[in-house]
């Protein structure tokens, strides 16, 4: 049955119901002279001359379900709304008599417009559905698809400045937005550029002094598959040049070169990434953070009319070598917020990277519960650890085991003032501290030592053999604890979470002592989850999850583009270039010359000399062919 023919049926029911009621109650001599008339009589002369015609282009143009049955529930409801005004008005006539008459009436009337339309609906797809009716089956159709996901993102809180607003006031916000802006019109001034306003987007929001969007990225539909929309990246013909010319002038760390290309290009992505960690070991964070914001601007702006990643259902694969900037400026953009103190914005940031990949190629699973910690989003930390894929199996990370002991911590102090029992079903948090510590116990000895923790209660628990070990013998595990610590090792500086961790891990040893077999379940849990034998986890840093910033000394800038997994490896010698990527050969630098390693960096293939310990093993090696030689 179309929409159209539907109104037309319950227009007719509602009219026989009007004049039902007409002829039962009294005519009064004002209202007596006046026909009923009825506004939509003009278009139903005009609709029943083309009823079919009408079907045929109604249905033609609606071309799905959900359009027909939106239509259908709000005429329903309309039906309701105004079968219950006209029983309001027929018991202030009839003095308040039959109450439930009207009411009835209009639960009759949409039961049977229901069983009209599933009927139909039916009849006409020959499908029937003995189990469930139409509607009830389209209800759950509709829940299923428009349900807000848990990785939904909201928009209001991705600005940082509404946060900043609700931290500190409007006043001072203001106040700093000005000095900025002075500061960026000295940075400007003498500089021409055509006025135009640049296009409003989400994820920031762009200065005036930037440079007009280029257009030099675009994003294509691929597939819909399981619910979700696939998308790709598509590089223009001058993004790729200037791709090839970045690549060059990387080979030969040419940190100049790369500036050169932003003059021609101002939105290469992996320009604006380099500069960004330029900016970042010389201190200089603010404009590390306006080149991260260049690169969110310039792949927002590409993003294809159905790319909607705020709802949680599309995705960009990581595997598509031109979606990798995007997951790269996200994560930095993160950090950016975690350091300017804005953990909501942060948190939302956290949950759009995680739901345009599934997979987790940045590991936000290891720092969404720290934002959603400090952001004070405990409710939602839950409910995320249970809907997340659909298993319970989140709990079994460390950082996710510590996390909800101290979510559920705050939502018990919460819940005490008052008379609710939401979470009496629930475990305390004093089962879920000591249930973390019995899974990962060697997370307390590292907490201990970067807290740090001196009092000598401390000091008396570690000496216990279960709390005495740092590692679990899974390289996987241990990764994961190590990042653990770097990232929210801060949050147990709270009196409150010490004296929670404290009494827990008392209860452990008292518990151990009594029954030995619990450890070895608990041991065993945790190997069969870490089973693996190599490190699943070696392509995320811990420096990434560290809010330490990496610095450099000052002659050796040039060699922020090694690998950062060179620099963490041996954090105490810098090294000139990334030997696995082709480059010259790593050097030490050392007890170096600096004018030496300055043009070592300048010209990259040419060996200026060594340092005092190099040069005196080069002689003794001197002296002592020269002895050869003479023998």
């Amino acid at each position: 049955m179309s929409a159209r023919l539907l109104k037309k049926v319950l227009k007719e029911q509602e009219q026989q119901q009007q004049h039902h009621e007409e002829e039962e109650e009294p005519e009064s001599p004002d209202l007596s002279t006046r026909p009923a008339i009825n506004p939509f009589d003009l278009l139903n002369d005009d609709d029943s001359n083309q009823e079919n015609e009408s079907e045929i282009t109604d249905e033609s143009l609606m071309g799905n379900d959900y359009k027909e049955e939106s239509s259908v529930i709000k005429s329903l409801v309309s039906v309701v709304s105004t079968s219950n005004q006209k029983s309001k008005k027929k018991k202030k006539k009839k003095n308040k008599a039959a109450p439930s008459s009207s009411a009835n009436k209009g639960e009759s009337l949409l039961d049977k417009a229901l069983e009209n339309v599933s009927l139909d609906a039916n009849s006409s797809r020959n499908q029937p559905e003995p189990v469930k009716t139409r509607p009830e089956k389209v209800r759950e159709e509709f829940t299923k698809q428009y349900a807000p996901s848990i990785l939904q993102v909201d928009p209001k809180c991705l600005n940082p400045e509404n946060e900043l607003r609700r931290i500190f006031g409007s006043k001072v916000v203001k106040s700093f937005e000005r000095s900025n802006l002075a500061s960026s019109s000295r940075q400007v001034r003498g500089t021409r550029r055509g006025s135009h306003h640049a296009r409003k987007t989400i994820l920031v929001s762009p200065s005036e002094h930037w440079p007009r969007w280029d257009g030099s990225l675009s994003m294509e539909f691929l597939e819909t598959r399981d619910g979700y929309h696939y998308f790709r990246y598509v590089h223009s013909s001058s993004y790729d040049q200037a791709q090839k010319s970045f690549e060059a002038a990387k080979a030969i760390h040419d940190l100049n070169g790369i500036a050169s290309i932003l003059l021609y290009h101002p939105y290469h992505l992996d320009s604006l990434i380099t500069m960004a960690d330029y900016f970042k070991f010389v201190g200089e964070h603010q404009m590390s953070a306006d080149a991260i914001a260049k690169c969110l601007y310039a792949l927002e702006c590409a993003w294809h009319p159905m790319f909607t990643p705020l709802q949680g259902n599309c995705q960009l694969k990581i595997s598509h070598e031109t979606n990798k900037a995007i997951f790269t400026t996200l994560f930095t953009h993160m950090k950016n917020m975690d350091r300017r103190g804005c953990h909501r914005s942060a948190l939302e940031v956290c949950k759009l990277l995680l739901s345009l990949d599934l997979d987790d190629p940045m590991g936000t699973l290891f720092c969404i519960d720290y934002f959603t910690l400090r952001a004070e989003e405990y409710a939602w930390l839950e409910q995320f650890s249970e809907d997340y894929k659909s298993d319970n199996s989140l709990w079994l990370f460390p950082n996710f085991s510590y996390s909800l002991a101290i979510c559920r911590f705050y939502l018990e102090r919460e819940e005490s003032g008052k008379d609710t029992f939401v979470l009496a079903k629930k475990s305390a948090s004093a089962d879920l501290m000591k249930q973390a510590l019995m899974l990962h116990p060697s997370v307390l000895k590292k907490l201990v030592d970067k807290v740090p923790l001196k009092d000598q209660a401390w000091i008396n628990i570690l000496k216990h053999s279960f709390f005495r070990s740092e590692k679990t013998g899974s390289p996987s595990l241990d990764h994961l604890i190590n990042i653990y610590i770097a990232r929210s090792y801060i949050i147990w500086r709270l009196p409150d979470l010490q004296k929670l961790l404290r009494d827990a891990a008392l209860q452990v040893i008292e518990t151990i002592e009594h029954n030995s077999s619990e450890a070895k379940d608990w041991a065993c849990v945790r190997k069969e989850a870490f089973s693996s034998e190599n490190n699943e986890y070696s392509h995320l840093l811990v420096s990434d999850f560290s809010d330490a910033v990496p610095t450099l000394p000052p002659e050796n800038l040039q060699n922020f583009m090694v690998d950062p997994r060179i620099r963490e490896a041996d954090p105490n010698g810098v090294r000139i270039a990334n030997p696995a990527a082709g480059g010259p050969a790593a050097r030490d630098v050392a007890n170096r010359n600096a004018l030496a390693v300055l043009f070592e960096s300048m010209l990259p293939w040419v060996h200026y000399g060594a340092g005092e310990d190099e040069g005196a093993n080069e002689e003794n090696q001197v002296n002592e062919d020269d002895r050869g030689n003479r023998d």
